[in-house]
């Protein structure tokens, strides 16, 4: 025989589980008045819908009425509509109608919930909890029944074990009684007693186990099984008032349900043409298209509207028409890629819009926007490139036949780099410009379009100096003035003294030429805030320039007197550009802005032997600005009217600055030779340096690795203490 399938009860599994199947079921009849409190805010909720519903739709009524005119015709129609709503007014009208419908199946249905589920279900609720509280009541007259058994078993237990002990102190007795006779006669009495309570208690033991099985089998089982009944009435109550909830909200969403079907029948009928079908009637109007754009001469500079076609201009024309042509090519194939995936997105909308593809039609809508803007600035370029080309053309014709065009490249020069153009320093934040890949032509981008179509090609890393010398000679000259002065003399504006002034500052001759000798000076760290060279091209061979001696050199008695020759050479100073704190032997601490006297100049070793006053000793030779020697001007037999004048410096001495002096901190200093072991770089190739931040190298020599290419073509090494840069292709790691 098959076997039936036996739900289990709580009497069966839970035996003495009273207090705690007790505990819930009562919360479960308590969780009732939760659900009964739900459906009474379910329906102020529903009511509450019910009126804002009924507030919206007569909000939007108002609104509609007062905006009909203008959302059917607009603002200024060419000719009043005879009638003044278009086809989605109308369809928004039966929209407004139909909330007010549902809005009254709301109220009907809030109003259910509260007579036919939440006071039904308040009322068992009662009627569960007072069933609970008489299982409560008999199980605790059951469990002070079975306490009482226990306790008349305890009671028996305590009489036993005193008529134990009386048996005990009379068996003593009779040991040391005379009257053996008479106490052997109550000890035996007492022995009867001692075994009549033995018996009684074992008795009591018998029935109070009897109790217990009843209690733990039967009584309690039976308790907890019309518990279980009790829950499962309340379960059966509930669902069936939930059903009862279900029902009238249905009855309500299927009522409101045929309102919106009757709404989206009457959308249907509101085609998307017709709203503009009669904004276009209404407001038809004669258009003129604005005329093209013509050359307008300058008020300051009368010219034609004709092309300049000079030799000068012709380099520029055709570095823009090379430069377009080269794009229109590529930008004509994108503009008809990017027109094929739109092309592509839009089918896809209508795939969505025909209900064959299941999609964001809006995210796809954005997609092909966005896609579109990309196209607008795709196509304005190539139309751009496509009118230079043809204006270019028609005026010079194709001038980039038989061109040399350089391969420029988009670079940030990470030091300071002269035009080789223009000559001027390449500046800025970021110091962009452009960099030949084939023969090492440097220019700003502003210069880009001017630079001749005369690329050499690819060249070897000597050839690339020697063109690179020749380029920056060539522009140096440029920034010539027409009347030049002597070679030895510097090209300084002059600065003319009058004898008046027989004394200047102690620190003025150090100052000037600290000034004059520009780039001589220790370079600075990049941290520090340092004013910008003057901007102008550095020439390929340098000149001697002529240092500002002494004040007094600049006086002389009478006009055209010559200086005398100077009798002892001046002692080789520098001043301290940071403090220095002595940390090892032989060192000495000399504070910022300190004049001292080179004893021993760097040897290689990054540390420069001074003395400062009386003391002697090493510091960095990157924290010493180190003057050049000064040359003895020339009599040129002219008045006193040639002094040159000091460019601009940032030496503390020439300059008087407000506040207390800054403390700087100084860059690191190069490591004593010994220290640790560093990773070196040997050049392959002879270099000379182009600026202040570069290190001259000769084919072999070794420098400390700094920092690696980074990607703009350079690498940071240091010699002698001095951290500089060099072309990362003319080195390679030491490998010994």
């Amino acid at each position: 025989m098959a076997e039936v399938d036996v739900a289990p009860t709580f009497g069966a599994e839970l035996k003495d589980g009273f207090k705690p199947a007790n505990a819930w079921v009562a919360n479960g009849i308590a969780w009732l008045d939760d659900i009964q409190s739900f459906y009474r805010e379910r329906s102020a909720i529903e009511k509450e819908h019910s009126a804002k519903l009924n507030a919206l739709a007569k909000k939007y009524f108002e609104k509609k009425s007062k905006k009909s005119a203008t959302l059917s015709v607009g603002d200024t129609p060419a000719m009043t509509p005879g009638s003044l709503e278009n086809a989605s007014l109308t369809i928004w009208t039966t929209h407004l109608t139909t909330l007010e419908s549902i809005a009254e199946e709301h109220e009907k249905f809030g109003n259910e919930l509260i007579q036919k589920v939440a006071d039904p279900m308040k009322y068992f609720a009662g009627r569960f909890e007072e069933l609970r509280k008489r299982h409560v009541e008999y199980a605790a007259k059951l469990e002070a029944e079975r306490d009482s058994s226990y306790a008349d078993l305890r009671k028996t237990k305590t009489k036993y074990d005193a008529a134990c002990q009386e048996v005990e102190s009379k068996r003593k007795k009779t040991e040391s009684s005379f009257d053996k006779a008479k106490a052997q006669s109550h000890y035996q009495q007492q022995l009867h007693d001692m075994n009549n309570v033995k018996n009684t208690y074992l008795i009591a033991i018998n029935v109070t186990n009897k109790q217990k099985e009843k209690y733990y089998h039967e009584y309690v089982p039976e308790l907890l099984d019309s518990l279980q009944d009790l829950s499962e009435f309340r379960t059966m109550k509930l669902n069936s008032l939930w059903s009862t909830a279900a029902n009238l909200e249905t009855t309500m969403l299927q009522q409101s349900n045929s309102l919106v079907e009757h709404l989206a029948q009457e959308i249907t009928r509101n085609q998307p043409h017709l709203d503009s079908m009669m904004y276009i009637r209404h407001n038809m109007g004669a258009w003129q298209e604005p005329p093209d754009k013509v050359f307008e001469p300058s008020p300051v500079w009368h010219d034609d509207d004709l092309m300049v076609t000079d030799e000068v201009a012709k380099v520029f024309l055709r570095n823009v028409l090379n430069k377009s042509k080269g794009q229109l090519g590529e930008l004509r194939r994108e503009v008809d890629k990017k027109r094929r995936e739109i092309e592509g997105v839009k089918r896809i909308k209508q795939r969505i819009r025909e209900g064959t593809e299941n999609k964001d039609e809006v995210q796809v809508v954005s997609q092909i926007f966005s896609m579109q803007e990309e196209l607008h600035q795709v196509d304005r370029k190539r139309l751009t490139a496509e009118v230079e080309t043809s204006t270019i053309t028609s005026a010079v014709g194709d001038v980039t036949l038989g061109a040399k065009n350089h391969n420029f490249k988009s670079q940030t020069f990470k030091i300071p780099t002269n035009c080789d153009l223009c000559g001027e320093r390449i500046w800025g934040l970021s110091a962009k410009g452009f960099d030949c890949r084939d023969c090492g032509y440097t220019c700003h981008s502003k210069c880009e379009m001017k630079v001749p179509a005369e690329c050499p090609g690819e060249l070897s890393k000597e050839e690339r100096k020697k063109y690179k010398a020749e380029r920056q000679s060539a522009a140096g000259a440029l920034l010539k003035p027409p009347s030049g002065t002597p070679d030895h003399v510097a090209e300084l504006p002059a600065l003319s003294r009058s004898n008046t002034m027989n004394s200047l500052s102690s620190g003025y001759a150090a100052s000037a030429n600290r000034s004059i000798s520009g780039s001589v000076a220790s370079p600075r760290p990049p941290a520090e805030d340092t004013p910008p060279e003057p901007s102008g091209p550095r020439p390929a061979i340098k000149k001697s320039r002529l240092v500002a001696p002494p004040p007094t050199a600049y006086i002389s008695e009478l006009p055209g007197s010559s200086v005398p020759p100077v009798s002892k050479a001046p002692e080789k100073k520098g001043k301290m550009l940071y403090s220095f704190e002595a940390n090892g032997e032989g060192e000495v601490t000399v504070p910022e802005g300190r004049e001292v006297v080179i004893l021993e100049p760097d040897d290689g070793s990054g540390w420069v032997k001074v003395r400062a006053g009386y003391k002697e000793g090493l510091v960095p030779a990157s924290y010493l600005e180190v003057f050049p020697d000064p040359i003895v001007p020339q009599d040129t037999g002219s008045s006193l009217r040639s002094r040159p004048a000091s460019t601009y410096s940032n030496s503390g001495s020439s300059v008087n600055t407000a506040g207390p002096p800054v403390k700087k901190k100084g860059p690191a200093v190069a490591p004593r030779r010994g220290a640790k072991k560093l990773k070196y770089v040997v050049a392959l190739y002879d270099y000379t340096a182009q600026s202040d931040v570069e290190h001259s190298m000769t084919e072999g020599e070794r420098f400390v690795l700094i920092k690696e290419d980074p990607g703009d073509g350079w690498a940071e090494v240091e010699k002698g203490g001095v951290t500089k840069s060099v072309p990362a292709s003319y080195v390679q790691v030491a490998t010994d």
